[in-house]
C-alpha cells in the first residue's frame, strides 16, 4: 500500500471523525451519560429561551378521540361484527369500541381546558403555565390544540416508541423535543411544573401518575396540585381510600389528590393553590 493509500484511508477512518460529529461514537453503551447530559441541555435551553417560567403538565390516553372519530370506529365494528355474529374478538372490538365513545368527551374537555390555562400564561411578560404535553394523539392532541386555538406557545415532549410516536400538529414548532430516555422526558415534564392534570388513560398515564405522586408525597419536587379528571373513572381505576385503609399511604397522602369534571373546575383549583389573580376569570 501507498503512502497516498494510506492517507485516504487516515482521512475515512472513523476515528478522524471529530467526536461531536461522530453519531456512531455518540451511540456506544459507554456515551450513556453524555446522550443524558444533551437530552437534558437541548431542551433546557429552548425553554429558557422562549422564556417559559412554568407549566401545566396534561397526561390521558392517546386513544381518547373526537367524539366523530370514535362514533366512526364505533360504525366500523358494527359492521365487522355483522359480518361475523359469533366471533369473539369482533364482540370485545365492538365493546370497547362503545366505551371509547363513551369517554369522547374527555377529547373537547381537554381541549377546553388548555384553551382556559393558555389564555392565563402570559403574565409579567413572562409564560406562566404553558401547557405541556407528551406529543402524541388523544388527550395531548387535544390539549395542545386548545393552547394553539388560544395562540399560545405548547410543549410537546415526543419519545421514541414502536407506536404513536409521532408528533401532533399542533404544538409549537420551537418546542417540540424527542426523547430518547423516558427518565429524562419525566424530569422536563415535572422540573417546572405548577400543575398536573390526569385525563382518562391507561398504563403510560398511570406511569405519569404515579411517578408524581411519588415525588410529592416524599418532598422532592415543587409542591403542585395533582387533578384526576373524570372523577367516575379514576376511583373505579385506583382505589385511593383502601391505601388509606390498608395504612401502606398515609391519610394525609390523600390530600395530594383533587378531582375535577369540568375544565373551569380543574382551573379553578389551579388557579387556587397558586392564588393565581385571575383565578376562573377566564372561562
Amino acid at each position: 500500500m501507498g503512502i497516498h493509500d494510506n492517507l485516504a484511508m487516515i482521512l475515512k477512518s472513523p476515528t478522524y471523525k471529530m467526536a461531536e460529529l461522530d453519531t456512531d461514537f455518540l451511540q456506544r453503551d459507554e456515551m450513556r451519560a453524555v446522550r443524558l447530559q444533551l437530552e437534558y441541555l437541548k431542551p433546557e435551553l429552548a425553554f429558557r429561551r422562549l422564556n417559559i417560567r412554568s407549566t401545566v403538565i396534561v397526561f390521558g390516553g392517546t386513544q381518547i378521540v373526537e367524539t366523530h372519530v370514535a362514533e366512526e370506529r364505533l360504525e366500523q365494528a358494527k359492521k365487522m361484527l355483522a359480518a361475523s355474529p359469533t366471533d369473539p374478538k369482533r364482540m370485545r372490538d365492538l365493546a370497547r369500541a362503545e366505551r371509547i365513545l363513551a369517554k369522547s368527551h374527555y377529547y373537547e374537555e381537554a381541549r377546553q381546558f388548555a384553551h382556559i390555562c393558555s389564555t392565563n400564561c402570559h403574565i409579567d411578560g413572562e409564560c406562566e403555565y404553558v401547557v405541556v404535553t407528551g406529543g402524541g394523539p388523544g388527550v395531548m392532541e387535544a390539549a395542545n390544540r386548545g393552547s394553539y386555538e388560544a395562540e399560545a406557545p405548547t410543549v410537546g415532549l415526543n419519545i421514541t416508541l414502536p407506536e404513536e410516536q409521532h408528533p401532533n400538529p399542533y404544538i409549537t414548532p420551537d418546542l417540540c423535543f424527542l426523547f430518547h430516555y423516558f427518565a429524562m422526558r419525566k424530569m422536563h415534564f415535572l422540573v417546572r411544573a405548577k400543575a398536573l392534570v390526569v385525563f382518562p388513560g391507561g398504563f403510560g398515564t398511570l406511569d405519569e401518575l404515579f411517578d408524581a405522586l411519588t415525588l410529592r408525597q416524599t418532598g422532592c419536587m415543587q409542591e403542585i396540585p395533582i387533578i384526576l379528571y373524570g372523577t367516575e373513572y379514576w376511583k373505579n381505576v385506583v382505589d385511593f381510600q383502601f391505601l388509606a385503609d390498608e395504612g401502606v399511604i398515609r391519610d394525609e397522602h390523600l390530600d395530594l389528590i383533587s378531582f375535577a369534571d369540568s375544565p373551569s373546575q380543574a382551573w379553578d383549583i389551579i388557579a387556587e393553590f397558586h392564588r393565581h389573580p385571575e383565578k376562573g376569570a377566564k372561562r
